[in-house]
């Protein structure tokens, strides 16, 4: 993909979710540092926007951004509460099923143990044929 102008410059967008943003109760911090680690890798951020918690608006914009950028990068409404939708946006613009991950599952065992319940396990949902980036 790369940049519009096909230039090999590897390219990226942000798209960050959440009412909580749009409504200023909450203030994004994450464009600032993704924005920073993407430069320092080399990375164009070339766009940035931001949509209510909105399943339809989430996808729309998640194929709009992967369509035209080599990366898109998510932040926000991924939470154990049943109103996140993030994970269930991503996986339907992607047109794949959500699946809990086995790895992430084993993670969370092993720092909550018995007190590992429906809400957490909620984190755990990937969808398939997605990839765990372990962050430490």
């Amino acid at each position: 993909m790369g940049s519009p102008g096909g230039d090999g410059v590897v390219t990226a967008a942000v798209l960050i979710i959440g009412d909580e943003i749009l409504s200023g109760r909450t203030q994004d911090t994450n464009l600032r540092d993704i924005a920073r680690y993407l430069g320092v890798h080399g990375v164009d951020l070339c766009e940035a926007r931001t949509v209510p918690d909105v399943l339809e608006e989430i996808v729309d914009a998640l194929n709009a951004l992967r369509a035209r950028y080599d990366y898109v990068i998510t932040t926000g409404g991924i939470g154990p509460t049943h109103d996140d939708i993030t994970a269930d946006a991503v996986a339907a613009a992607f047109g794949v099923e959500l699946e809990e991950h086995p790895d992430i599952l084993a993670m969370m065992q092993s720092r909550w143990g018995d007190q590992m319940n429906a809400a957490r396990r909620r984190m755990a949902r990937v969808p398939v044929g997605g990839a765990l980036v372990n962050n430490p």
